[in-house]
């Protein structure tokens, strides 16, 4: 009997996976995947959950994989939401939860489409799923996990598929073909502390902030390229915590955020960031200290057989035509593009992190028959 992808993501959602808590759900999906013949493995570590399973052998002539996250993020006011969040309760075409649309609606969608292929027609090849307790915390030991366990196992996927939601209007408007690198920066400006009515006894850590501030927001990093929109900077708070309007303060901290294209690294960047900051601290005599994060590089997988791939699946099965973007903001997919060719294609995410957060029942269905399609088509090709 084929596997409804409604029924398994409501099983899913019922689980309470805020991360990093692992909530029943990879314990129920290695259940489903162990008895339709998958071989499937815990790779945990530092506490994060993960799962590996593959049907098929290892080193097949073919191997399609997929990746997903079964944990959420909080769900805030519990009391502002018309269904408990963990209830999975059906209402009006409507599938109310906690990660029903992001994602454990496209891990149900992919594990069903994937059962049922390996059970009514065996491909000649292999496919492998990748799910993560980990994709909305920190990230270090989650699809990365996972990944340096493969390499240590000698598993290899050939293309994959990450199904988080891309679609904007309706499923099936938009593949996400890359993203935009993302970075933080943390900058400390320290002078001296002083009384206001004696500038010259202080040093004053206020200007040299919103000089740099200012230096940083007002610069154009590019105009963008052909995949990707113009890289972004925005300062995203400064803090004194000097509730005294008579007292110069001794340090100031600003944040900056960058959202880059493939025309740079977080290398690069890291180094002209050094530079503005020496620049600012020469011309006012403060000192500058600086830390920066990169969540993640830029990277694009060129349109071609992948993407192409995915777009034929989702024109014969809903007759769309998909954009091919990079648009918001970091995924797994950033990992996993060391591995292999990537794309992302998932549900319409606009109500996703929401109160209320729902997914349409017709779109999972919908989801599932884009995923069997593609498998169907990934192994009939000639090789």
């Amino acid at each position: 009997m084929p596997i409804d992808p409604v029924r398994l993501t409501a099983d899913l959602v019922r689980c309470p996976s805020v991360t990093p808590v692992e909530g029943g759900a990879l314990v129920l999906l290695q259940d489903l995947l162990d008895s339709a013949g998958f071989a499937c493995s815990r790779v945990d570590r530092n506490g994060t959950p993960n799962l590996f399973a593959r049907w098929g052998a290892r080193g097949a002539r073919a191997t399609f994989g997929f990746n997903g996250h079964t944990d959420v993020v909080p769900v805030g006011d519990e009391a502002a939401w018309t269904h408990p969040p963990f209830s999975a309760h059906l209402d009006e075409g409507w599938l109310y939860g906690r990660g029903a649309t992001d994602m454990k609606s496209g891990v149900a969608a992919f594990a069903a489409a994937a059962i049922d292929f390996v059970q009514d027609t065996p491909p000649d090849g292999a496919i492998i799923l990748t799910i993560t307790g980990d994709e909305e915390g920190p990230g270090r030991d989650g699809t990365v996990a996972l990944l340096d366990w493969m390499a240590a196992q000698g598993e290899q996927m050939d293309v994959c598929i990450v199904g988080e939601p891309t679609s904007v209007a309706t499923i099936g408007d938009m593949i996400k073909i890359g993203r935009r690198g993302s970075m933080t920066a943390r900058f400390t400006v320290i002078g001296k502390q002083g009384h206001s009515a004696y500038l010259h006894k202080a040093l004053n850590p206020m200007p040299a902030v919103a000089l740099l501030a200012h230096r940083l927001s007002t610069h154009q990093l590019d105009e963008g390229t052909d995949h990707f929109d113009a890289s972004t900077i925005s300062v995203t708070t400064i803090d004194t915590g000097n509730a005294a309007s008579n007292v110069i303060p001794a340090r100031t901290r600003m944040t900056v955020n960058i959202r880059f294209n493939d025309r740079h690294s977080g290398a690069a960047l890291t180094d002209w960031l050094q530079a503005e900051a020496r620049a600012v601290a020469d011309a006012t005599g403060t000192t500058i200290e600086m830390e920066t994060q990169v969540s993640g590089e830029a990277f694009l997988t060129p349109p071609g057989a992948l993407s192409a791939l995915v777009a034929r699946a989702i024109a014969q099965e809903s007759n769309q035509s998909p954009v091919l973007s990079t648009t918001g903001g970091t995924s797994d997919a950033r990992f996993v593009k060391d591995h292999c060719p990537v794309v992302e294609f998932g549900l319409v995410g606009h109500r996703m992190h929401e109160v209320d957060e729902r997914v349409l029942v017709q779109d999972i269905h919908d989801l599932k028959r884009i995923y069997s399609r593609m498998l169907r088509d990934y192994f009939d090709q000639p090789r």
